[in-house]
């Protein structure tokens, strides 16, 4: 009989372009024809699909936004509290206040604060404030921003341009071709280039955009020369810290990195994958919003601060970052333990907080998938990423471990033997950006 999960997949593909709300929630980009798709409950690190299978998540958790777990309990209750007293109303919520209070007592280099219920649209108005008070247009970044068109923009220019900022393919259709040249990318470490970027456009140029860590780390004087950067010209530095921000420490990444940015952009785990995000920046910068249009009606709603203000406190009560830490660096040491006693060549980088390996054999991207499917098939929703939150306990992980080496083992032999393709008995899995039309599925354009 066809899991409901599936059925229910089929139908939102006949309703909804793209078939999920969520590129990275794609089952495609897991087990195609093989992912649960679908849950019915989720707590601490156990999830139960719509089909009543019960997995433990291994994986992206929430893509990185339950950084305490699925269904915390302190948060979840703050929540209730909120339902319970009215969750909008003619008046404001008086958690606004408290909860940029308590961001600004996080970031002492920052003022004031102005909120949005989602990371794309955080990132949107930041840029928008930015070329506000700089009166300018064009934008240098590095790395993956949103959907946004002052983002999307960059590939008007080259359709590539954007390939090397962690997702492929990513299509500017429906961005105006008069955006053309505002959007100008540089890659991580490569100070060299943001100043190519600032010797012809540092007059025109608003902000530049980057996470202030991702994967490898930051040179020594890179950050502060893009620091500098921005300061000779006059240049809006903003730190999108969307993935990183609550997961090196309570509040941003660049806390620990010693350069202080003027606008940093917060979202997911900040209130433990209720819609919450923020933007935090110096009076003189946030000021600028007084002089454009930035208003929602649900970015008054009280749920979002609510659970933002419960997470935080829990987050840095806990000392929830240096247990995610553990936890990531225990399965990264698993990984490679499992991997080098079944002679598979494994690779592996990112933060502890944000680790993933990459099997570096011919036709790697069936023997990963191949790992989804054995793991799912053990109880585990895995993937070749590993987001830890607080809720992973190392009994959890002890058990992950020892199934990982067993199926690591299969890799090996699926290699060794040229099978794995038979094994999988279905289409790998998919990268980067992509179309689903009538019963195929498109390469990128």
């Amino acid at each position: 009989m066809t899991p409901l999960s599936h059925l229910l997949y089929e139908r939102a593909r006949r309703l909804v372009p793209g078939g999920t709300q969520l590129l990275s929630k794609r089952p495609e980009m897991f087990l195609p024809e093989g992912w649960p798709t679908y849950y019915r409950k989720a707590r601490g690190v156990e999830v139960v699909d719509v089909d009543g299978r019960r997995y433990v998540d291994v994986s992206i958790m929430g893509v990185g936004a339950c950084v305490l777990g699925y269904g915390d309990p302190d948060v979840d209750a703050a929540v209730h509290e909120a339902v319970d007293r009215g969750v909008m109303c003619t008046l404001n919520a008086p958690e606004e206040i408290e909860l940029a209070e308590l961001l600004c007592d996080l970031h002492p280099w920052a003022g004031m604060v102005r909120y949005t219920r989602s990371g794309g649209e955080a990132m949107a108005v930041a840029v928008r404030i930015a070329r506000a008070h700089t009166g300018r247009d064009t934008v240098a970044f590095c790395g993956y921003h949103g959907w946004s068109d002052w983002y999307l923009a960059a590939n008007l220019a080259d359709e590539r341009a954007l390939d090397g900022h962690l997702m492929p393919g990513l299509d500017p259709a429906g961005v105006p071709r008069a955006l053309r040249n505002t959007s100008l990318p540089f890659f991580y470490n490569r100070l060299d280039q943001l100043e190519a970027i600032v010797a012809t456009h540092g007059r025109d140029l608003a902000a530049i955009v980057m996470e202030p860590r991702r994967g490898e780390a930051p040179e020594p004087g890179f950050l502060e020369g893009v620091r500098a950067l921005a300061d000779e010209t006059g240049t809006v530095l903003i730190f999108d810290e969307i993935t990183t921000g609550f997961r090196m420490t309570t509040g941003g990444a660049h806390l620990l990195l010693g350069v202080e940015p003027d606008m940093a952009v917060f979202a997911k785990a900040m209130a433990n994958g209720y819609a919450m995000a923020a933007v935090v920046g110096r009076e003189s910068v946030m000021t600028a919003a007084q002089s454009t249009f930035i208003s929602s009606t649900n970015w008054t709603e009280r749920i979002g601060p609510a659970a933002a203000l419960a997470a935080i406190r829990k987050h840095r009560r806990e000392r929830v970052a240096d247990h995610i830490a553990h936890a990531g660096d225990k399965v990264r040491e698993g990984w490679r333990r499992a991997a080098h006693h079944a002679g598979v060549p494994l690779r592996t980088k990112g933060l502890p907080c944000l680790p993933e390996f990459h099997i570096d054999l011919p036709g790697g991207r069936v023997l990963a998938t191949l790992f989804v499917k054995r793991m799912l098939e053990r109880g585990y929703l895995a993937f070749f990423q590993f987001k830890p939150s607080w809720a992973h306990r190392d009994e959890h992980l002890d058990r992950y471990l020892v199934d990982v080496g067993e199926v690591f083992e299969e890799l090996a032999e699926a290699a060794r033997k040229g099978d794995a393709q038979e094994r999988l008995s279905g289409p790998p899995a998919r990268d980067g950006f992509f179309r689903l039309t009538e019963g195929r599925q498109e390469e990128p354009r």
